[in-house]
C-alpha cells in the first residue's frame, strides 16, 4: 500500500505526464511560433538582465512544470520553520561566541548589527526572503529530495521576473495546451509581488506608520543584474495607487528623524544593498546615516537580521551542538530531512555526516565524490566547486585556495539536481527536446509561498551564469493514478 506523501508524488508524476503529453501533441510548427512569441513577450514585458549595461532578454522555457496544492501547502510549513530559525540569528551571534566566530562579520558590520538590533525587530523582525533549494515533484519520495541549497534573505531577485514568466506562458502556452486535452488546467501559482506588499503593509502598521510612501533602494546605476526595480514601482503603483519610490543610498537625505528622497518622506525601504555596500559607499565619502536610521527604526525590509546571509548559516541547523541547544524538536526534524550538511572549511575536528566527530579536511580529500564547495558570501552561482565534476588534483588545488582565501568557503553534501528535458529550437529550425537541471526558489511568508523555477544545461544553475527561467504552475491531480505514460479519462 501506498503511504499518502508516495500516492502524492506519483499524483504529481501524473499531472507532468499529462501535461507533456499535451505539449507533444501540439504541431511542430506551432511550437516554433509559442517558442518565438515567448521570446518577443519577454523582451516586450521587460524579463531582461543587464550585464555591463548590455539588455539581455531572459530566456523562459516553453513547458510548464507543475506542482499539486497539497505539495505547495509542505513547502511552505517547511520553508517558514527555515525562515523562522533563521529571524533568530542575531540574537544567537550576539549571545553566543561560537555562532559569532561560525557567522563572523567585519568589525565594521558587527558594528552595524549591534548599533541597529533592539527591541523593535526582536518584536517585528521583517526578513521578505528566498530559500534555493532542489525538489523532484513528481518522485513517489517527493518530500525526501527537497533540499535547501542555500538561504538569500535580502534584495531577492525574481520579483518581476517570476510572475511576468508565468503570465507569459498562461497567455501563450496555455491555451494551446488546454486545446490539446480540454479538461487540464492549470493556475498561477502566488504572486511574489502581492507576497511582498502584503508584508510591507503588515510591517507599517505594526510600527503604526500612518504614511505609505515605500522606497526600493538598490545600486541604482549599476548596469548589472536584474532590472526589475522600475517595473516594480509602475505594477504597484498601478495597482494600489501607492507612491513607491526608486533609489540609489547616496540619493536619501536625513531630517531630524525622517528619511527623504526628493522631497518625498519615505515610510519604509525595500533593500537590495548589503550593509558592506554601504559601508564601501561611506568609505568614498557618501553620506549613509538615512540607512542607518532607518535599520535603527526597523523601517527596513529585509531588516538588519538579513546581515547573517551566508552559507555557513546551514552548519548552524546541521550541528547537534547548536541544534539541541537553540531549536524545537519540530525543527531539527525539518533540518535533518531538508538541510544538508555544510561546514565552514577549516582545519578542525567537526561532526561529519555520519555523526561521527573527525577531521573536516581529511573527510574533504576522502569523499570529494559526494561535496560541494562554495564562497561563504558570494552569490549568482560565483566560485562553486561540484567534487564529482572535477579531477582529484582541481579539487585538491581548489580547497587549498579556498582555505588560503580572505573571504572564507564553505563545503556542502552535494544533492541530486534533478533533470527535466524541455523543447528547444535547434541549429536547423526543428524542435528538439533537451535536459536541463532544474533549481527552484521559495519565497514564504505567511500569506503563502511563490516559486521561482531556474533551468540550465549546466550543473551549477543561475539566472546570473545565463540559465533560464521554467514556470511553476499549480495543478489538480487526476482522480485515480495512472502510469506516467497515460491519460486521466
Amino acid at each position: 500500500m501506498l503511504t499518502p506523501a508516495e500516492e502524492m508524488g506519483l499524483s504529481g508524476l501524473n499531472l507532468a505526464s499529462r501535461v507533456r503529453k499535451a505539449f507533444y501533441q501540439i504541431p511542430e510548427e506551432t511550437v516554433v511560433r509559442m517558442i518565438q512569441r515567448i521570446r518577443e513577450e519577454s523582451t516586450r514585458r521587460h524579463l531582461i538582465y543587464l550585464r555591463d549595461g548590455q539588455v539581455d532578454t531572459i530566456r523562459v522555457l516553453p513547458l510548464p512544470l507543475t506542482v499539486l496544492p497539497d505539495q505547495l501547502a509542505y513547502l511552505h510549513s517547511v520553508c517558514l520553520t527555515v525562515q523562522n530559525a533563521l529571524k533568530r540569528l542575531p540574537e544567537l551571534y550576539l549571545q553566543d561566541p561560537e555562532i559569532r566566530e561560525l557567522l563572523r562579520l567585519l568589525p565594521e558590520e558587527e558594528k552595524w548589527l549591534e548599533d541597529c538590533w533592539g527591541p523593535s525587530q526582536r518584536e517585528n523582525n521583517p526578513v521578505f526572503a528566498r530559500l534555493d533549494a532542489l525538489v523532484d515533484f513528481t518522485s513517489p519520495m517527493w518530500k525526501n529530495t527537497l533540499c535547501f541549497l542555500e538561504p538569500n534573505l535580502s534584495g531577492i531577485g525574481g520579483l518581476h521576473l517570476v510572475p511576468t514568466c508565468e503570465q507569459i506562458l498562461a497567455d501563450v502556452v496555455m491555451p494551446v495546451l488546454e486545446a490539446q486535452d480540454d479538461r487540464l488546467r492549470l493556475e498561477l501559482g502566488q504572486d511574489i509581488r502581492e507576497l511582498l506588499m502584503q508584508e510591507v503593509l503588515d510591517h507599517l502598521d505594526a510600527l503604526g506608520r500612518k504614511g505609505r510612501n515605500v522606497c526600493f533602494v538598490e545600486p541604482k546605476y549599476a548596469g548589472s543584474g536584474p532590472d526589475e526595480q522600475e517595473e516594480l514601482a509602475q505594477y504597484y503603483h498601478n495597482r494600489y495607487g501607492t507612491k513607491v519610490l526608486h533609489a540609489d543610498p547616496a540619493e536619501l537625505t536625513l531630517r531630524g528623524d525622517e528619511v527623504y528622497y526628493n522631497g518625498d518622506r519615505v515610510d519604509l525601504v525595500y533593500r537590495d544593498y548589503a550593509v558592506a555596500d554601504l559601508i564601501a559607499l561611506e568609505q568614498q565619502g557618501v553620506d549613509v546615516e538615512p540607512m542607518r536610521t532607518l535599520f535603527r527604526q526597523n523601517r527596513v525590509i529585509s531588516s538588519i537580521a538579513a546581515e547573517l546571509d551566508q552559507k555557513s548559516i546551514w552548519e548552524v541547523l546541521t550541528d547537534p551542538r547548536f541544534t539541541q541547544k537553540y531549536f524545537t524538536a519540530d525543527e531539527r526534524q525539518a533540518f535533518r530531512r531538508h538541510v544538508p550538511w555544510t561546514r565552514l572549511l577549516s582545519d578542525r575536528q567537526t561532526i561529519l555526516p555520519d555523526g561521527l566527530t573527525g577531521g573536516l579536511l581529511d573527510f574533504v580529500r576522502r569523499e570529494q565524490e559526494i561535496l560541494v564547495m562554495k564562497p561563504n558570501r558570494a552569490y549568482g552561482g560565483e566560485g562553486v566547486m561540484i567534487g564529482p565534476a572535477v579531477k582529484q588534483a582541481e579539487w585538491e588545488s581548489a580547497l587549498e585556495q579556498a582555505l588560503a582565501d580572505k573571504e572564507r568557503w564553505v563545503v556542502q553534501r552535494l544533492a541530486s539536481i534533478p533533470v527535466s528535458v524541455f523543447p528547444v529550437i535547434g541549429p536547423d529550425g526543428g524542435v528538439h527536446v533537451e535536459p536541463f537541471h532544474v533549481v527552484m526558489g521559495f519565497a514564504a511568508t505567511r500569506d503563502g509561498v511563490a516559486i521561482l523555477g531556474r533551468a540550465s544545461q549546466k550543473q551549477v544553475v543561475n539566472v546570473a551564469l545565463r540559465g533560464g527561467m521554467c514556470g511553476v504552475m499549480i495543478g489538480h491531480a487526476p482522480g485515480r493514478l495512472y502510469g506516467p505514460d497515460t491519460t486521466a479519462a
